[in-house]
């Protein structure tokens, strides 16, 4: 496709597919900051715990409620993709699985990990809750 210069027009998102692979490390980034941002959370819960029953409290109803379960939920997932890919990523690092096969193979196996390590975490921790 040209424009009215005779130029091809750049690739872009209505056109352009990105690769499971590129998609995934874009992701790996982006969780890597929600991680940040999650555990700010987590560190206000654990100070409010030290703080006294009152802090606690309020800490543990917002965490607690729907909201901040979704929230806990998105950590989780975050938690365990970034954990994962990140396996993936020192795979790489040594050298191995660069085909594109192999890569293909390990873009579902690091999503069918987070998948199963999320839903198992949150089964146990709701038995448990």
């Amino acid at each position: 496709m040209a424009n009215g210069s005779g130029r091809p027009l750049s690739p872009h998102l209505q056109v352009y597919k990105l690769p499971l692979t590129a998609v995934m490390s874009i992701t790996h980034r982006i969780t890597g900051v929600g991680l940040a941002v999650g555990t700010l959370l987590l560190v206000w819960w654990l100070v409010a715990a030290a703080a006294g029953p009152e802090a606690f409290a309020r800490a543990q109803g917002f965490v607690g409620s729907f909201f901040g379960l979704l929230l806990m939920f998105g950590w989780s997932a975050a938690l365990y993709y970034h954990l994962c890919n990140g396996i993936r990523h020192l795979v790489w690092d040594a050298g191995k699985s660069f085909e594109l096969t192999d890569a293909d193979r390990n873009n579902k196996v690091v999503l069918g990990a987070t998948a199963v390590l999320t839903v198992l975490t949150w089964i146990v921790g709701l038995a448990v809750w």
